[in-house]
């Protein structure tokens, strides 16, 4: 395991710092040892080595004395400022960017995640390719020493930009490829309700204990980045497509949300967010508002949200369900871990797409019969009894999209429609 030295500089209200302890929890879970920390204080950052010359030098005992393998800082370097600490110091420098991207590469399993990482990875390297190559940066003349033109620099430069050009337009076929499977499953009236939240919030072990899945869960950030979906039975003969997705956290790096930004879609396709929120963090108010920016960066602020406060078995709290003024669900609170609550969360699921449903009658003739079996796998049947033809007198109870759905159907005829589903059974004989 590589020792690192975590580094934090205290700047005044309104300069963006980070908690230093969620650097540490970042950094174990990169798989390093964390064997101290320095902090810092200055009015602003100093422009060429970001924590001073002073600071920088107890710094460099500091990596000596403790043989320090890395040096990871709580902020956003600058290029300059990570060459020029590096040569003070002696010792490798990572800034928090560059640490989150190390463990999304170290995360990523499914192909199109690798690629996203590695974009991710070349954009940043590419604006720190400055003196990598000191040793090379003249152009040799000479018998047998006249080379192509291009410095090595830039041919790495010219190497990287064709290599994101690449990987941008494979990304680009993979979000029309996500494009087509959600309009695919548009198709079926099956709404999707993501779960979001910060990283480490639960999300995974929630996925789990909804849809008895095996998703990777640990105590660890960014432990899921790809998105798994699952179908989950609700309420009412009423399902819902499940997703599990990548976690959130603060000032997410830019590069990131743009790579990830296919995934990041099913978010804001969306019928419904659930906002995952780890109870038993004194700081989670704060956390949520940093989930909602990245919700806001991405198109999926004014979705409808469901807030979960997990992790009540680390609380004196009990399961339960907040509603609003109008009596709609607004909070649940529960414990994945445990299991306790998971029932008043669905139970929130099933009121909430309840609440948006349509209410028809439907009168089908005999020679209807396979519509009508697809009715009652895709569909929930309030009522039904036979007709005096022969046929089916329903029930139904629907969303906008199931009813698009029937309207669609080969064997439908608009005259099945018969009304309003009232406390009787329609009547009308086709």
């Amino acid at each position: 395991m590589a020792r690192v030295l975590l580094v934090q500089l205290e700047l005044p209200r309104g300069l963006a710092q980070e908690d230093l302890e969620e650097l540490r929890f970042l950094a174990e879970s990169a798989g390093a040892e964390v064997a101290g920390a320095i902090v810092g204080r200055r009015q602003k950052p100093d422009a060429g080595l970001f924590i001073g010359r002073g600071k920088a030098e107890e710094l460099r005992q500091m990596v000596e004395r403790e043989r320090i393998d890395l040096v990871v800082v709580n902020h956003e370097l600058s290029p300059v400022q990570e060459r020029n600490l590096e040569r003070a110091i002696s010792c490798r420098v990572l800034d928090r960017s560059g640490l989150i991207l190390d463990i999304f590469a170290l995360r990523a399993r499914s192909h199109e995640g690798k690629l996203q990482v590695e974009l991710a990875q070349l954009e940043r390297l590419a604006t720190r390719l400055v003196r990598g190559w000191t040793h090379l940066e003249r152009q040799k003349g000479g018998i047998g020493l006249r080379g192509p033109g291009e410095t090595q620099l830039e041919t790495d430069r010219r190497l990287i930009r064709d290599r994101i050009r690449r990987l941008g337009q494979r990304l680009e076929r993979v979000r029309a490829q996500r494009g087509l499977r959600r309009k695919t499953r548009r198709k079926v009236p099956i709404p999707t309700v993501s779960l979001v939240g910060y990283t480490n919030a639960g999300k995974s072990s929630l996925f789990n204990r909804l849809t008895g899945a095996d998703v990777y869960q640990a105590d660890q950030l960014f432990a899921t980045l790809d998105p798994t979906m699952r179908r989950l039975e609700l309420e009412g003969k009423r399902d819902v497509i499940l997703a599990d997705t990548v976690g959130f956290i603060r000032h997410l790096p830019h590069t990131l949300v743009e790579a990830f930004k296919s995934t990041l879609e099913e978010v804001a396709q969306a019928d419904l967010l659930v906002h995952v929120v780890d109870a038993s963090n004194p700081e989670h108010q704060e956390l949520m508002q940093q989930v909602e920016q990245v919700l806001d960066e991405i198109g999926a602020r004014d979705l409808p949200t469901l807030v979960v406060f997990n992790k009540i078995d680390l609380l004196d709290e009990a399961p339960r369900l907040e509603r609003d003024g109008h009596g709609r669900i607004r909070k649940v609170w529960l414990s994945a871990h445990t299991g306790a609550g998971v029932d008043l969360l669905r139970q929130a699921l099933a009121e909430h797409f309840r609440g948006r449903r349509l209410f028809r009658s439907l009168s089908l003739p005999p020679q209807a019969g396979r519509l009508h079996a697809r009715i009652h796998q895709r569909c929930e049947v309030i009522r039904e009894q036979a007709s005096a033809a022969g046929g089916w007198l329903m029930d139904l109870s629907l969303d906008d999209d199931e009813l698009h759905w029937l309207e669609q159907q080969e064997e439908f005829r608009e005259e099945y429609l018969v009304g309003t589903a009232g406390t009787e059974l329609a009547t009308a004989v086709p």
